[in-house]
């Protein structure tokens, strides 16, 4: 599907410099534009520009900006209203009209549907089948647009999580990228677009589309990291071990790495871990993860678990401890394991947000599993259910444990992530 916006070319220049500040759009449309036909796949904004009507001339329009709807609402008795979120700028001038003009692409019937849609002032809808035809049309004609359109219909049509033993452990790669962001505080948009890799074996991270302009700054800084570790030939091309790099920047120059690995194939993981290094303190947070089932609250305690822990106690010895109050963090575990539940169902939204669960401290978790409070009903039995003091808890710690983390880190200039999955 497509909306289209249609402005002036006054009023569309008025607006190009909040347009590329904000790069978000609302603009009310009427209650009674007709939008059956127009859902039936992902909502493009195509925002055009027209030139004032001439007698002697024909219509001139052309494409400015592209976008997405993020939600409707309501402004009046009589309108609606769209947000465009995020409205990204035409790479090049795209003229629409003219022999010349993306809309010569077009049949007869699908021509006349999108201008019966593009009102000068108006916000207009046309079917799927007139967009197939313009994206056709702009990755053919326009070649620098294809990575854009690539960035944005992944957000706008993102691919949900099933049941499968690569989208679960790409559920929990998915919510541990994501705590490392907001860890060292920078945008979960970075996750916004995101298709399932070709392998099933391939990191989570390995399906996530940058957006355009920053292409050729990741490149770089792959390229670079990889010749630095001596990495590319062994990680790339081997059978078992699968990597991926990301690097973000921030408008006060912090870099995030994101290195994200796959150390065995998807059949034979154990689980998730995150681990978070923070080079000017050289210290570190690690999280492993434990996934609950749609409807348990409760995990089976073995010896497996119990080895677990040992060997998180033994990580939790490396971290260096504080040296000035900037440093200083609320209690002195590093290592953490994350409790994650995501409800029965699949989700269309994978990027808003954190998984619910809790992070307990390992020291905590051995606290609990030597108190009566968590043992199971049965007798002698090694269930261990979350006690009802803690059972209120759930989203005041997950919601704190992330802004002290942020809290600590925000200050300072450079951050270093390693996140990798592995038999912990």
């Amino acid at each position: 599907m497509a909306f289209i916006v249609t402005l002036s070319s006054e009023e569309l220049d008025a607006n190009q410099d909040k347009f590329r500040i904000e790069q978000r759009l609302t603009k009310s449309r009427p209650k009674s534009l007709n939008l059956d036909a127009a859902l039936d796949g992902p909502p493009i904004v195509l925002l055009i520009g027209e030139t004032p009507a001439q007698p002697d001339r024909e219509r001139s329009r052309w494409l400015a900006w592209i976008g997405i709807v993020a939600r409707h609402g309501t402004v009046g008795a009589v309108e609606k209203s769209i947000t465009v979120d995020p409205l990204r700028e035409c790479l090049e001038t795209i003229p629409l009209d003219g022999s010349e003009g993306l809309l010569s692409d077009l049949p007869g019937p699908l021509r006349q549907e999108f201008d019966q849609a593009s009102l000068l002032g108006a916000v207009g809808a046309c079917s799927d089948a007139v967009w197939q035809s313009l994206e056709r049309a702009l990755r053919a004609r326009w070649h620098r647009l294809g990575s854009l359109l690539d960035w944005l219909i992944a957000q706008a049509d993102p691919p949900a999580f099933g049941d499968s033993p690569s989208d679960l452990s790409w559920q929990e790669q998915r919510d541990a990228t994501g705590s490392l962001l907001r860890i060292a505080d920078f945008p979960l948009a970075a996750l916004a677009a995101w298709q399932r890799p070709r392998s099933v074996d391939a990191p989570y991270t390995a399906g996530l589309i940058p957006q355009p302009v920053e292409h050729s700054l990741i490149d770089y800084d792959v390229r670079v990291a990889g010749d630095a570790f001596g990495m590319f030939s062994e990680w790339q091309h081997g059978d078992t071990v699968r990597c991926d790099i990301h690097v973000l920047h921030d408008a006060s120059g912090r870099r995030l790495e994101v290195v994200n690995v796959n150390a065995t194939p998807v059949e034979s993981r154990l689980g998730t871990d995150m681990l978070y290094y923070h080079e000017p303190t050289k210290s570190f947070v690690f999280v492993q993860y434990k996934r609950l089932g749609p409807d348990a609250r409760s995990i089976y305690v073995d010896a497996r678990l119990r080895s677990q822990l040992d060997r998180l106690e033994e990580v939790a010895r490396l971290s260096r401890p504080p040296t000035q109050p900037s440093e200083w963090r609320l209690g002195n575990d590093p290592c953490f394991v994350k409790l994650a539940h995501w409800p029965q169902g699949v989700s269309r939204q994978p990027v808003q947000g954190l998984a619910p669960g809790m992070y307990l401290p390992v020291s905590y978790i051995r606290l609990l599993l030597d108190d009566d409070c968590t043992r199971g009903k049965r007798s002698g039995s090694d269930t261990r259910i979350q006690p009802d003091r803690t059972a209120s808890h759930w989203d005041p710690v997950h919601r704190s444990s992330q802004a002290r983390a942020r809290r600590n880190y925000r200050h300072h200039q450079g951050a270093a992530v390693r996140l990798g999955q592995a038999a912990c």
